[in-house]
C-alpha cells in the first residue's frame, strides 16, 4: 500500500501582520499566471487563503487600492487584470551578490526590501557587486520574491585576474574570482605577450548581450602561475591594490623637511623630559603611539598617549592627502605591507622612533590608582621615546617585575586591568578572534602556522588605545551637541540582529550553552561562553559564528554607541599612519580646539562611508594572502610526501549544500570535503540547523564536530583544499 503525500500547509493570510506590498505582488501575481483570466472575489479568498473576515476585508480593501490605481478593474463581485496592470511591475536598486552559477541575490540598497533571488537566465550580464536595476515577478512558496535585473546602473569592477590560455587564433581568460563565473575572450593582438598560463589582469571591454562571453583585453601581465610574487601580486590586482606609490607622490614626500624648528616646538606642549616609550610588534618599523608616564605629587598618576603626528606633514589638498585618502587604510598582507602613506612619512617622519625628538598628537589624563579619570587634555605636543620595547619584552618585564620602565609598564598594567573590568561590567563583550601568523623561509615560503598568542602587553596597549579613542570622541560631542552638533568620525557599532543572536542562541544550545538575548545579559553571556570553550573543538565555531551575529562595525558622522565596547561614544585616533579615519579624527578635533565651527557633515559622512569599504577591501585582501599561503604550506606537505594517507584532525566549520568545510586543528587550514566524499550515506544540506543529515540512517554532521580527514587535492591558483572524510 502506498503511502499517500502529506498534504501541503497552507500560509493563512493573518490580518494584523500581512505586508501591503506582498500582498499586491501576490495578487498581481495571481492574475499573470494566466493574463485572460477573471476571479470572483470568494476566488480570491480561496487562493490566498484569505479565511477571516479580517483578512477578507485587507484582502478586499487591496483589490480596491488596485482599482483605483486602474492595475485591476472590477465588475461587481468580477476581478481582471488591465492592460495598464499587465505592464505594471515593480522596481528597486540593489547589489549583486553572487550565490553560484545557478542563481543570485540582489540584495536592496537600504535593507528595507527582503533579497530577491535571480536565477541566471534572468541575470543578464550582471556581475557579483554590480549595483543594478531588478524587476520582482513574483513571490515563491516560501514568500521570498523572485525576479529578473533590467538594468546594470553601475559596474563593481571591469578588471579581473586570471589564467590566460591562448590557442591558435585567440584567447580565454579564466577569472581566479570565485563569484566570476565567464571566461573573458580576448583577440591575440590584446594578449600583451602574454604566455599561455600565465596570471594576468584582463580588462572587460564590451559584452554582447546575446553571447556568451565577455571581451576584454589584457592589461597588465603578473608572471607565471604558482610563483610567489605573481600569486600576491594576483592578490593585490584582485582586490584593486596599488603596487606602488605614484612618482610624483613619492617627490612631494621627499621634499618635506625631517628638520623640527624651536618655533614649532614653542606651539606645543613639551614632554621630552618625561618617561616616554613604545610596545609593538618585534617587526613593526611604523610605531604610531607612545605612552608617557610619570606619578604626581597628589600620588595620582599622568599618563600620556601620544600619537604621530601625521596631519602636521599631510596637508589637505596635497598629492600625499589625496593618495592617503584613496588607499584610506594600510593592507598587512603575508608577506608585505601596502601602506597608506609613503615610506619616508610612515618608516621615518612620522614613526615615533627612539632616541628621536618627534611631534605628536597626544590625550593626556590625569588618573587615580584606582582607574578614575580626574582631569584630561588634548593637544599637540613634542617627545622623546627613551626606550622602543618588543610586546615579548614588555611581556617579560610585567612577568618578572625587573627591566627597563619596570615600575611605570607594571603600573600601567595594573591600570589596564582595571579599565578592563569596566568595560566588562558595562557590557563589553570580550571575544577574540584567532590571528593567523607565518613563518617564511627566504624564497617567502611558509615552513610553519602559529597563532598570535595575545598577552597582558598586548591588552595593556589596547586598553590605553581604547581610553584614548573613548575620550576624544566624548570630548567634542559634549564640546557642542543639539542639531548644530559637532561633526565628528565615530567608529559605531550596532546593537545585533535579534533573529540572528536568536538563531546563534539555539545553536550553542546545542553544545550545552545557555545565552540570554537583552543587551547587557547577551555581554554577559557571550563572556561566560567566550570562557567555557576555550580550548574546546567547537570553539573557533561559536566564537567565529558569534561575531557574524553581530553587526559590523563601521565609520559614520552619526553620534552613535558602540555595542562590542559598551562606549557611548567612540572614535579612531591612536593610528593616523594607518587609517585615513584617523587623519580626519585629529583634524577635526585641532579645528574645535581652535574654536572652528561644525564643519560639512555631508562631506565627512562620503569620507566616512569610503573609509569604510577600504576597510573591507584589505581584510578581504588579508585573508586571501593567508588562505592562499595555507593552501601553498599544505601543498608542499603533500608533495613532500609528508600528508599521503595521513590522518588529520579538524573541525566543522561550515556546512553548505554542496559541502562541509573543515578547519585542521594544527595548522587553521580550512577546506571543504564535497557531500558525495562523506563516507556512508547520502547527505543533505540541512540550513536550518547548520547541518548535514544522512538521508538513509539519518546521522548528522553539525558546526564544531571534530571529524578526520586526508587531502584529496589542493588547488593554490584558486587557493582550495579539498579533503576525504574517514567514517565516523
Amino acid at each position: 500500500m502506498k503511502k499517500q503525500k502529506p498534504k501541503a500547509k497552507k500560509n493563512k493570510l493573518k490580518a494584523h501582520n500581512y505586508d501591503p506590498r506582498q500582498l499586491q505582488h501576490q495578487l498581481i501575481d495571481l492574475f499573470e499566471r494566466s493574463r485572460n483570466a477573471t476571479y470572483t472575489i470568494k476566488q480570491i479568498f480561496k487562493k490566498l487563503h484569505a479565511q477571516d473576515l479580517q483578512a477578507r476585508a485587507v484582502v478586499e480593501s487591496m483589490i480596491d487600492s488596485l482599482v483605483r490605481k486602474e492595475i485591476l478593474q472590477r465588475n461587481g463581485q468580477v476581478v481582471y487584470l488591465t492592460k495598464k496592470g499587465a505592464q505594471e511591475k515593480e522596481t528597486l536598486t540593489g547589489r549583486v551578490d553572487y550565490v553560484n552559477p545557478e542563481f543570485l541575490f540582489v540584495v536592496s540598497e537600504d535593507g528595507s526590501f527582503p533579497d530577491i533571488r535571480v536565477s541566471r537566465r534572468h541575470a543578464g550580464t550582471a556581475l557579483d557587486g554590480d549595483t543594478v536595476r531588478v524587476q520582482i515577478h513574483r513571490y515563491n512558496q516560501s514568500d521570498r520574491p523572485e525576479g529578473e535585473i533590467v538594468e546594470i546602473v553601475q559596474r563593481f569592477r571591469s578588471d579581473f585576474v586570471g589564467v590566460i590560455e591562448l590557442s591558435p587564433r585567440f584567447a580565454f581568460v579564466i577569472p581566479d574570482k570565485r563569484k566570476m563565473y565567464h571566461d573573458i575572450f580576448v583577440r591575440l593582438s590584446d594578449t600583451k605577450g602574454a604566455k599561455h598560463g600565465e596570471k594576468v589582469v584582463a580588462a572587460i571591454t564590451g559584452w554582447d548581450e546575446a553571447g556568451k562571453n565577455p571581451f576584454g583585453i589584457v592589461t597588465k601581465v603578473l608572471g607565471r602561475a604558482g610563483e610567489h610574487e605573481t600569486e600576491m601580486h594576483s592578490i593585490m590586482a584582485e582586490y584593486d591594490l596599488p603596487m606602488e606609490f605614484p612618482e610624483e607622490v613619492i617627490a612631494e614626500a621627499e621634499q618635506i623637511s625631517e628638520a623640527i624648528h624651536a618655533k614649532e616646538i614653542a606651539k606645543r606642549r613639551d614632554f621630552r623630559g618625561v618617561p616616554t616609550f613604545t610596545i609593538d610588534p618585534e617587526d613593526a618599523q611604523d610605531f604610531d603611539d607612545a605612552l608617557s608616564f610619570r606619578k604626581l605629587e597628589n600620588g595620582n598618576y599622568e599618563i600620556g598617549v601620544h600619537i604621530a603626528d601625521v596631519t602636521h606633514y599631510v596637508l589637505p589638498g596635497t598629492l600625499i592627502e589625496r593618495e592617503a585618502y584613496r588607499r584610506a587604510t594600510s593592507v598587512y598582507l603575508v608577506d608585505r605591507c601596502v601602506p597608506m602613506l609613503p615610506e619616508k612619512l610612515s618608516n621615518k617622519l612620522c614613526s615615533l622612533r627612539p632616541n628621536e625628538e618627534k611631534l605628536t598628537f597626544s590625550a593626556v589624563f590625569e588618573i587615580t590608582e584606582r582607574g578614575r579619570i580626574v582631569s584630561e587634555w588634548f593637544g599637540r605636543t613634542v617627545i622623546y621615546s627613551q626606550r622602543r620595547f618588543t610586546y615579548e619584552e614588555a611581556q617579560q618585564v610585567i612577568e618578572t617585575g625587573q627591566g627597563d620602565f619596570a615600575e611605570e609598564i607594571l603600573t600601567l598594567n595594573k591600570l589596564a586591568k582595571l579599565f578592563q573590568r569596566k568595560r566588562v561590567q558595562a557590557g563589553a563583550i570580550l571575544f577574540e578572534t584567532t590571528e593567523v601568523k607565518f613563518r617564511l623561509d627566504e624564497r617567502k615560503k611558509p615552513i610553519e602556522i602559529f597563532t598570535k598568542v595575545r598577552k597582558d602587553a598586548h591588552k595593556l596597549i589596547e586598553e590605553f588605545m581604547l581610553l584614548a579613542n573613548r575620550q576624544v570622541a566624548e570630548f567634542v560631542y559634549q564640546m557642542r551637541k543639539g542639531k548644530d552638533r559637532n561633526v565628528m568620525v565615530y567608529r559605531t557599532h550596532d546593537k545585533p540582529d535579534e533573529e540572528k543572536i536568536e538563531n546563534f542562541a539555539n545553536f550553542a544550545k546545542q553544545f550545552g550553552h545557555s545565552i540570554k538575548i537583552g543587551d547587557k545579559e547577551l555581554a554577559k553571556s557571550l563572556n561566560e561562553l567566550s570562557l567555557l570553550v576555550e580550548g574546546r573543538p567547537e570553539q573557533n565555531v561559536l566564537q567565529h559564528l558569534a561575531i557574524r551575529a553581530m553587526a559590523k562595525a563601521k565609520y559614520t558622522t552619526d553620534p552613535l554607541p558602540h555595542f562590542g565596547l559598551a562606549f557611548k561614544h567612540y572614535s579612531h585616533f591612536t593610528s593616523p599612519i594607518r587609517r585615513y579615519p584617523d587623519m580626519m579624527a585629529h583634524r577635526l578635533l585641532q579645528h574645535y580646539l581652535d574654536g572652528g565651527e561644525p564643519v560639512n557633515r555631508t562631506e565627512y559622512e562620503e569620507r566616512c562611508k569610503h573609509s569604510s569599504a577600504m576597510e573591507k577591501r584589505a581584510a578581504d585582501a588579508e585573508r586571501a594572502s593567508i588562505k592562499y599561503k595555507q593552501v601553498e604550506l599544505i601543498q608542499d606537505l603533500q608533495k613532500a610526501g609528508q600528508l599521503r594517507g595521513k590522518l588529520l584532525t579538524g573541525v566543522v566549520t561550515g556546512v553548505t549544500e554542496w559541502g562541509v568545510y573543515v578547519e585542521l586543528t594544527d595548522t587553521r587550514c580550512e577546506g571543504m570535503v564535497r557531500m558525495s566524499d562523506i563516507p556512508g550515506d547520502y547527505y543533505e544540506h540541512d540550513a536550518k540547523n547548520y547541518c548535514a543529515v544522512g538521508r538513509r540512517y539519518g546521522r548528522t554532521i553539525r558546526l564544531g564536530d571534530q571529524v578526520q580527514v586526508r587531502i584529496k587535492a589542493t588547488n593554490l591558483e584558486k587557493r582550495t583544499i579539498d579533503f576525504f572524510m574517514e567514517e565516523f
